[in-house]
Parts: C-alpha cells; sequence; structure tokens
C-alpha cells in the first residue's frame, strides 16, 4: 500500500472515533498543540533552517524564503491562532433547524463535520498547524500534503503535534503528514474517493488548476490572488498612498497583497509621481501602461500576461483609467474573484464598486491585506475560497461542516 493511501486509511479510521468528541475534549487538545509548538520552537526552527538553506541553494527568491521561514515571534504568533480557535464556538453538532411534518415526522437538521479532508499546499510551514488545528476542532481528521520547499518544517511540526495529541483523549491519527514531494502523491490524493471526502488546494496557480482539473474527489477550491486596488479621482493622498503601499510591500508573498495599482487619470496627473518614488524607495519594481510611463519614466512597460500575473513579489503593475468604470473592467478582465480595494471619498462610487466587483471581499478605504482568517477573527484559515458554492472568502471553522438531517417518527410508512 502506498504512503498516501495508508495514511489516508488511517485518517479515515480515526474521523470515526473524532465525530464522538466533545467540544471540551478537542479544545485540551488543541492546548496541549499550542503549548508544544513552543516548547519545541528550537526543533522546529532548526529544522526550518534546513529548508531555508535548501531553497536558497537552488535559488528561492527572498520574499518566498521569507513566507519560508519560522522566527520565534512567528511560532508564538501560530500557537496564539490555535488559542483563538479554541476560544471560537464550535460549529459541528449544533441544532440548525427543526420542524415537524404534518404526518408527525420531527425534522433536525445538525451541523457535522467534513469528515477526511486532504489538505494540499505551498511552501508556508503555518499553514501545517492551521489546518491542523480547524480541522480538528471541527471533529474531522486530515491528511496534509506539504510542498516540497518546507519539507522538513512540515514534518518537525507534525511530529510536535502528533505527540501532543497522543496524551488528550483525540486520536493522534487524525492528523496525518504526505512525506513524499512527488507529484505523483498529489495525484493519488486526488482520486481517493471513499478515503477523502473532500481536497482544498492552497497556493499558486499551477497547483489549484491541477487540483481541480484532475480531482475526482469534491473539491473546494482557494483561488490565486491577482488583487487589485484603485485609487479614485477624490481619494485623499495620504490614505491611498499608505493603503497601496501597505497592499504591496507588508507581505508581498501572500495571496492578499496587491498586484496592480488602477489610478485615477486625474488622481495620477497630481499625485503619482511621489507615489510611485515611494514605492522605488522600498525596491519594487514598477511596470506601467504608456500613460503611466509618460508620468514615471523608471516604470518599464506592462504587458497583457503582467496584468493576470500574480507575482508574489516585490513588482507591482500600474494602469491609469478615466474612472470608475474603466476600473471595474478591468478587474473584471484580470481579477481572480480574491480581495479588490476602492479608495475613495465619494460615497456612490464606492457603493458601485462594493456592489458590482465579483469577489470573495471587497474593501473601501482599507488594505486588501486584511482578507484573512485572523484579521476577520476566524483564529485561522484552512484558505481562502473564491469559489461559490460551499464556502467563500477566508474558511473558518463554520466551512469545515456540512449538515445531516436527523428524522424522528413513531412508525410511519410512506403510501
Amino acid at each position: 500500500m502506498s504512503e498516501v493511501r495508508e495514511k489516508a486509511a488511517l485518517a479515515k479510521k480515526a474521523a470515526q472515533l473524532m465525530n464522538r468528541m466533545s467540544t471540551e475534549q478537542k479544545n485540551v487538545a488543541l492546548l496541549e498543540m499550542a503549548h508544544a509548538l513552543e516548547e519545541q520552537q528550537a526543533s522546529i526552527i532548526a529544522a526550518n533552517e534546513l529548508d531555508i538553506e535548501r531553497g536558497r541553494a537552488n535559488g528561492t527568491s527572498e520574499s518566498l524564503l521569507d513566507r519560508l521561514k519560522l522566527t520565534p515571534a512567528r511560532i508564538i504568533g501560530i500557537a496564539e491562532g490555535l488559542r483563538q480557535v479554541v476560544e471560537l464556538p464550535d460549529p459541528a453538532g449544533l441544532l440548525l433547524e427543526s420542524f415537524e411534518r404534518p404526518n408527525g415526522l420531527r425534522v433536525e437538521k445538525i451541523s457535522v463535520p467534513l469528515g477526511v479532508i486532504g489538505m494540499i499546499y505551498e511552501a508556508r510551514p503555518n499553514v501545517t498547524v492551521d489546518a491542523a488545528g480547524l480541522c480538528l476542532k471541527t471533529g474531522n481528521a486530515v491528511v496534509l500534503r506539504g510542498g516540497s520547499a518546507a519539507l522538513e518544517s512540515n514534518r518537525r511540526i507534525v511530529e510536535v503535534l502528533c505527540s501532543a495529541l497522543s496524551g488528550t483523549d483525540l486520536p493522534a491519527d487524525a492528523l496525518q503528514l504526505v512525506e513524499d514531494p512527488s507529484r505523483a502523491s498529489v495525484d493519488e490524493m486526488l482520486k481517493l474517493n471513499g478515503l477523502l471526502d473532500v481536497v482544498i488546494p492552497r497556493g499558486g496557480a499551477s497547483l489549484i488548476r491541477n487540483v481541480v482539473e484532475n480531482a475526482t474527489v469534491p473539491v473546494i477550491e482557494t483561488g490565486a490572488g491577482v488583487c487589485h486596488t484603485y485609487l479614485d479621482e477624490s481619494a485623499m493622498f495620504d490614505m491611498a498612498a499608505d493603503i497601496a503601499f501597505n497592499a504591496k510591500v507588508q507581505r508581498p508573498s501572500v495571496c492578499n497583497s496587491m498586484e496592480t495599482l488602477l489610478v485615477h487619470e486625474g488622481f495620477a496627473a497630481n499625485h503619482l509621481r511621489a507615489l510611485a518614488d515611494r514605492f522605488l524607495a522600498a525596491n519594487v519594481e514598477l511596470r506601467g501602461c504608456d500613460a503611466t510611463r509618460a508620468l514615471v519614466p523608471d516604470a518599464k512597460l506592462v504587458t497583457e500576461a503582467d496584468y493576470a500575473t500574480e507575482y508574489n513579489d516585490y513588482i507591482m503593475n500600474i494602469r491609469i483609467v478615466s474612472g470608475l468604470e474603466q476600473a471595474l473592467a478591468h478587474i473584471a478582465a484580470y481579477g481572480t474573484m480574491h480581495s479588490e480595494c476602492i479608495v475613495t471619498e465619494n460615497a456612490e462610487n464606492a457603493e458601485a464598486f462594493l456592489q458590482r466587483v465579483d469577489a470573495a471581499a471587497v474593501y473601501h478605504n482599507a488594505s486588501t491585506r486584511f482578507t484573512d482568517g485572523f484579521e476577520f477573527g476566524f483564529g485561522a484559515e484552512i484558505g481562502i475560497s473564491t469559489q461559490k458554492l460551499h464556502a467563500r472568502g477566508p474558511m473558518g471553522l463554520p466551512a469545515l461542516t456540512t449538515t445531516k438531517f436527523r428524522v424522528y417518527g413513531q412508525g410511519q410508512i410512506r403510501g
């Protein structure tokens, strides 16, 4: 039996036990996991350094290395995320609806775990902990398959978490890590109908496309983040500059960072040069349309392919537009339905933008960097769904449950 199938089978058996766990039992386990991460942070960082060294030797960009890197502060933050999940209501086992039929049948609709979740993701090792915590809190088992770039980090993290679980009522087999870094392990997971109940991909466009196109197991799609910020003519310069700069520079390697800045021609005439200088001082490579380059000659000429690219790096497109309609058309053409922002003092334009942009999260006068489970108060997230079925936006605890109908009778039969 392959590693993938063996671990999925173990998770399947564990899921049958997880379904019986009380909220208190699950919370105790999460607290033990958080404590273990902090206690073992030195060994986790040592494993992470092996991944960093290998990535640097392979020419991985500094922005992606930052995405991969673990520090004591980041591990403490990850552990704190688990503790926040403990404080959140348990969405499993809730009575959602109850009614009685004319024939006397009493029907209850309750929330239940999805079962066994297959999580396929790339470089960020914090996702290992977030996914484990969210799945276990909701009574699910999880099979993790992280990217090869974080293999040593993920292996050590899961060892620490499983060791913590072994001292609790939760079955340690509910948390599994596939260590085979080959594409074949992903392909096998996508076909494990009967063992995996759902697959959630989290990573770049090519990974997500492969999962969506080839899975026979149901998929919850988390999308790439080609995010935009539109600076309307009435935008206040200081606010607009701070929001745009934060959206691009605060952490460019993540999916909610901005890739394209759309600027009203009136705002651009007065402010684009100063705004561009701020980005250039932060070593951001600018790529712009002809109108942009007339004001900012430092910018390279942008291409159609650039507009559709999720850089995850210190690279940003700038396009000058005639107004809201052209901005909306650009977002419709190149956006990935992730996160979009308008900066404006015009209430009518703000409302039109929020109403008409088709994305999981739309913002007025705030950075797209807030599209995050932690920032939304979910404690953590298993991904940001850009599809429209089952879940959309940052996926916290409720998104990892489904429903079951319980029907109570007194001998009724259907005529």
